[in-house]
């Protein structure tokens, strides 16, 4: 008997073979479903939409079917667009780090409306000091001080991609005794 065969690693059997279409849920067994998915992970109303409609009949019955089930959800108190995106930005902001405007992007790919993020970003982020949390993150990602414009180049990328504002990311760059150029831009935050 070869080594390959002794431990396992023969042919893949199967391979190339679909598996069978699971037959779409009832109103019952959609909210069954709903309720697993929700206990593995907190989503949005849109997210678990999308997830419950691999699951639906088509058409006009298993839109009604979801629209009950999320109405019922939303009664038992077991899905909030609001609850979730305020703890979104929380763990977002304490445990990542990340900067206002990477928060918004995420709420806004969650599905999250735009007036409920805009408020829900006003209150995580009111009192913060984006300077202090972008020296965390700094910190977070053990970060080193940039030698040379390439690294001050790769060091700005990566603080406005954790959604830092460009006048908070000059800070932290001449905190590091980095030669910045300061450009007029226009933020948002003022």
């Amino acid at each position: 008997m070869t080594f390959a065969k002794k431990r396992g690693f023969g042919p893949a059997k199967n391979v190339g073979t679909p598996k069978a279409p699971k037959p779409p849920l009832d109103q019952a067994g959609l909210l069954e479903f709903a309720v697993r998915s929700l206990s593995s992970k907190m989503k949005s109303v849109r997210d678990l939409r999308r997830r419950m409609s691999t699951r639906a009949e088509e058409g006009e019955l298993g839109e009604a079917a979801m629209d009950a089930v999320i109405a019922k959800l939303k009664d038992l108190g077991y899905l909030s667009d609001e609850r979730f995106a305020a703890d979104y930005t929380r763990l977002r902001k304490e445990n990542e780090k990340y900067g206002k405007r990477r928060v918004q992007q995420g709420l806004m790919q969650k599905g999250i409306a735009q007036e409920l993020t805009q408020s829900t970003l006003a209150t995580a982020y009111d009192e913060i000091d984006e300077v202090a949390l972008a020296k965390e993150y700094v910190a977070r990602k053990r970060m080193k001080k940039p030698e040379g414009e390439k690294e001050v180049a790769r060091s700005m990328r990566r603080l406005m991609a954790a959604g830092f504002s460009t006048r908070t990311i000059w800070k932290v760059l001449r905190g590091w005794g980095a030669e910045v150029e300061e450009v007029d831009v226009v933020d948002d935050e003022e």
